[in-house]
C-alpha cells in the first residue's frame, strides 16, 4: 500500500472539471525520467526507506501512437528485512488524448503480492480486468466504463496538463479512478501556491493540493496528503507528504531528466556576503 499511496499522492486535479476526457499533452515528452526518495517518519526520526522511478516512452498500440508509462518502486536494501517492497506499474495511453488504454500493477510488499491488469474498451464502454493477489485466486471481471476513468499511473501525467489558473483556493474537484478493480470517487482541494524546500535545500515555487485518501491498510482516509508540483510549464511533482497509520511518509524529487520544458520554478539559494 505504500506505493499505491504515493501514486495517489501525485494526482493533483481532475479532468471532470472540464467535462471531457481528452487532454492534449503540452507538458511532458517521451524520454522523461524522474526519481524520488521516499522517507518514513516514526516519532521525531526521519529515514530514507525507498526509491520510486517514473519513466515515459513512445509506443504503438492498436495502430496508434501512444505513451508507455513505467514506474518502479523498491525499499532500500538495509530496510528489506523490515518490509520489503518490489513494485512495477505500467500504463499505455493514447498520445493524442491521454485516455488510458491498458494498465498493469505487479507488486510485492511484505507478504502481499498483487498482479492486476485493465484493458479499456471505449467502443463498448467496458473495462476488462484480470485480478490476482496473495489472498484470492486469479479471476477476470468486466466493469462499466462510465464517464471518465483514469488508472493511477496515467492520471499522474494527465493531470500535469491541467490549467491550474481555473481553480480558486479551497476549490474541491471530483476525480474517478479505477483502484483494486473498483471505480472510486475521490476529490482534491486546491490550496494555492507555496514555496517548498526539499531536504537538500533546493527550493521551488509550487502549486499545492490536499487529496482525499481512500481508507486502506496503512492509512485511515481523509485529507491527510499534500502534493506540491512546480508552478511552471514542466509541472513536475517535487514533494508529497502523507499521514499513515503509524507515522507518516514523505517523497522528495531527487533528480529528473528528459524534460520537455526546463524547471523555471526553482528558487535560487541565498548566498551570504
Amino acid at each position: 500500500m505504500l506505493k499505491t499511496t504515493l501514486f495517489i499522492g501525485f494526482i493533483v486535479i481532475s479532468y471532470s472539471l472540464f467535462g471531457q476526457c481528452a487532454m492534449k499533452n503540452t507538458v511532458f515528452a517521451s524520454g522523461e525520467k524522474a526519481t524520488y526518495n521516499v522517507y518514513y517518519n516514526l516519532g521525531f526520526v526521519w529515514f530514507a526507506a525507498a526509491e520510486v522511478v517514473f519513466e515515459t516512452k513512445s509506443k504503438i498500440k492498436n495502430n496508434k501512437k501512444a505513451y508507455h508509462f513505467i514506474s518502479t518502486g523498491y525499499t532500500l536494501p538495509h530496510y528489506d528485512w523490515i518490509y520489503k517492497v518490489r513494485d512495477t506499474y505500467q500504463a499505455i495511453a493514447d498520445s493524442a488524448t491521454l485516455s488510458p488504454i491498458w494498465f498493469s500493477r505487479n507488486t510485492s510488499e511484505g507478504n502481499s503480492k498483487v498482479n492486476n491488469s485493465y484493458e479499456f474498451d471505449y467502443a463498448k464502454k467496458l473495462i476488462y480486468s484480470s485480478i490476482e493477489d496473495s489472498e484470492s485466486p486469479k479471476f477476470a471481471d468486466t466493469l462499466q466504463l462510465k464517464d471518465c476513468v483514469l488508472d493511477v499511473l496515467t492520471a499522474i501525467y494527465y493531470c500535469r496538463n491541467i490549467d491550474f489558473s481555473k481553480l480558486k483556493k479551497n476549490d474541491t474537484v471530483p476525480l474517478k479512478m479505477i483502484l483494486d478493480n473498483k471505480i472510486t470517487s475521490l476529490f482534491i482541494r486546491y490550496l494555492g501556491k507555496e514555496d517548498v524546500e526539499l531536504k537538500d535545500e533546493r527550493r521551488y515555487n509550487c502549486v499545492k493540493f490536499s487529496i482525499l485518501l481512500v481508507e486502506g491498510s496503512i492509512f485511515s482516509g481523509g485529507e491527510d496528503m499534500i502534493v506540491w508540483v512546480t508552478n511552471d510549464k514542466a509541472r513536475v511533482p517535487v514533494q508529497i507528504k502523507a499521514k499513515i497509520m503509524v507515522g507518516s511518509i514523505y517523497a522528495n524529487l531527487e533528480k529528473v531528466k528528459g524534460l520537455k520544458w526546463p524547471i523555471t520554478a526553482q528558487i535560487p539559494n541565498k548566498t551570504s556576503d
